[in-house]
């Protein structure tokens, strides 16, 4: 049995004091790298591998955080738990599974945290949103603290504390959450504590469920919890037996695969880019942006990684979404900006308003702390590119699309055929002014060769002459103006001389042949210019001005196409050692975000899902490769 009753000292340890999350006065914030994933198809939660829950929103991605210690160490809100002396931490992935486990070694014991969140239906118990982190001790004894502070609304909205018997009911205006322990808790103020100690073969529950008139309170007991941590397990290991994967790197692979499903909201089939919102790109920079969203780009290109490794569900659902929220098979075609967003909200609305929160010090005194994002209004080209080629994957892998499918993509073809050549954004969503950027180009290119293709597999009836015409000029467009004969390279822009990553696709869009002569010279002029030790960096901000201060890391999602590009040119070994080094900077349970900092630090929101899918292309091209 658990050696249960709070004391004076843990209190004290809990209110954050030394052996807390603080030296002295100032706040302590883990590396971004420092955290695992849990999640519900719903939402998500980042834990510390000091088991404290530095991030969540409950219900929804989107939704106002619950915990925001990662943004605000004082103000954000958190759950700590951890053992009560010092020790070491290790944490790891319960195999096959998004069940994180956080290992405490003490010398008097070895105790763990078992988190997770059951992924249940769309019953209405799935709008409990239980978050359940199992404490056992598993060798020796080892005494435990716990504090739980949330800070709802960003930390904008004050709550009441109602405590009675083993639960916590902490009521705000806009939601209403329980905490359950099988150990005393005790009030501090508008927050909860817990000391307890367990021996071997002790364990401890607490659960958090949000609650309301139809949801009501629900205790966890260990028993309860054991069977919701079993069934969590096997549903993470039947979705996970699907995968037809079987090549050399498959645990990273299927690491990648597990944590863009975390990364989809199961009750509309949308994929977010980011579970997270103004983790910086560099340290005490402005380059914070809110990614909780979805990106046309990167669910189509998470779509295909999904298709290749037979994860046909996903596409679908994500074809439910366009169907239901995007609508193809009914464009907007008299928009100005086009007749898609670039990004979209996970219930399909469209007006995503970019405010800052200025009570929040940021990431590490990054500010500002961003919610929304004004690149919606953005024209983007390439996102035309990318939705056509993983519709025409997704007829080819997954289900014939259906005639609704077909009309949206000829309408929204027809589109393209008309506004190729506008300078637009890019897909770098710079706010330096719109240019006639290379890579929109080649994926207008792409939208239009994809349709005609299907088109002719299928029968469809198609405007092939007015088509196959723009696209042939979008070729030659791109051949002769974007072509530098002083870089002897393709550029980023209409006749320019700056190099740009994202033409590492020319090739794997199958624009230019991996092995055409002005390809490999400016592969060469890309390895030479922005690699480093396998790192890509996107452009030089200095010689492109994006407008925006201050400098970022490699981009991971290049750092991977320039593996897939080598190997597709021929240069394997370049292209194995790479990728192997690439693995190397993945955190410990395999996890990359957006971008690599100068001494290898994850920078940027956490995880990505950009750097997985590519991370999974790359594996899967360069593992058929090598036979």
């Amino acid at each position: 049995m658990a050696d249960e009753g709070p004391g004076a000292r843990a209190g004290d340890r809990a209110r954050g004091e030394p052996g807390g999350r603080r030296y002295g006065d100032v706040p302590r914030y883990l590396p971004i790298a420092e955290h695992g994933l849990i999640g519900d198809l719903r939402s998500a939660a980042l834990v510390g591998t000091d088991g404290t829950i530095d991030w969540y929103c409950c219900g929804r991605f989107d939704a106002p955080s619950v915990f925001a210690s990662i943004l605000d160490a004082d103000r954000g809100g958190s759950f700590e738990l951890a053992a009560d002396v010092p020790a070491r931490t290790k944490q790891f992935y319960f195999p096959d599974t998004n069940v994180l486990i956080t290992r405490f070694f003490a010398d008097d014991g070895v105790g763990e945290i078992q988190d997770f969140m059951p992924v249940v239906d769309d019953s209405r118990e799935a709008d409990r949103h239980r978050l359940i982190r199992r404490v056992v001790c598993v060798r020796g004894t080892l005494p435990f603290r716990a504090r739980i502070a949330p800070r709802f609304e960003y930390g904008t909205v004050p709550h009441t504390l109602h405590l009675d018997d083993g639960q916590a009911v902490f009521d705000s205006p806009a939601l209403k959450l329980a905490l359950t322990s099988t150990v005393p808790m005790e009030a501090d103020g508008q927050d909860v504590w817990s000391l307890f100690k367990l021996s071997e073969g002790d364990s401890a529950v607490f659960a958090i469920d949000r609650i309301d008139d139809d949801v009501p309170p629900r205790r966890c007991a260990v028993a309860e919890a054991e069977s919701e941590f079993n069934a969590t397990v096997a549903y993470w290991r039947r979705w996970l037996s699907r995968s037809r994967y079987r090549g050399r790197w498959r645990e990273m692979v299927h690491r990648s695969a597990l944590t863009l499903k975390l990364l989809t909201y199961a009750p509309t089939g949308a994929i977010i880019a980011a579970p997270t919102t103004s983790l910086p790109e560099q340290i005490g920079g402005e380059r914070n942006w809110d990614y909780r969203y979805v990106w046309i780009r990167d669910a189509a290109f998470c779509v295909y990684a999904m298709l290749r490794l037979g994860f046909t569900e996903e596409a679908e659902a994500f074809m439910t979404f366009l169907s239901e929220h995007v609508r193809l098979d009914d464009p907007d075609t008299t928009n100005p900006g086009g007749p898609l967003q670039i990004m979209y909200g996970i219930d399909g609305r469209r007006d995503l308003p970019e405010r800052e929160l200025p009570h929040l010090e940021g990431y590490r005194a990054s500010a500002p702390v961003r919610v929304g994002n004004a690149a919606v209004g953005q024209l983007q080209l390439d996102i035309y590119g990318a939705l056509v080629d993983s519709l025409y994957l997704y007829d080819k892998w997954g289900q014939p699309l259906s005639s609704a499918h077909w009309d949206g993509i000829s309408a929204l073809v027809d589109w393209v055929c008309e506004h190729w050549d506008q300078p637009d954004e890019g897909v770098w969503e710079t706010r330096g002014g719109r240019k006639t950027f290379l890579y929109s180009r080649l994926m207008c290119w792409v939208a239009i060769e994809r349709a005609m293709r299907l088109a002719q597999h299928r029968g469809l009836p198609a405007d092939t002459v007015r088509w196959g015409a723009a696209r042939d000029e979008i070729y030659r467009r791109i051949m002769s103006r974007g072509w530098s004969d002083t870089r002897q390279a393709f550029t980023q822009y209409e006749q320019s001389d700056i190099l740009d990553a994202s033409l590492l696709m020319m090739p794997l869009a199958k624009f230019v042949s991996p092995t055409d002569p002005k390809w490999l010279a400016t592969l060469d002029a890309l390895s030479e210019d922005l690699v480093s030790d396998s790192l890509v960096y996107r452009y030089d901000p200095q010689a492109s001005p994006d407008g925006l201060k201050g400098e970022e890391g490699t981009f991971s999602i290049c750092s991977f196409w320039y593996v897939e590009a080598l190997t597709r040119a021929g240069r394997v070994d370049d292209a194995r050692l790479a990728f192997e080094k690439m693995l190397t900077y993945a955190n410990h349970l395999g996890l990359y975000a957006e971008e690599i900092g100068h001494t290898g630090e994850q920078c940027g929101n956490f995880p990505q899902a950009f750097t997985h899918l590519a991370l999974i292309s790359a594996a899967f091209n360069l593992d058929r490769k090598l036979g």
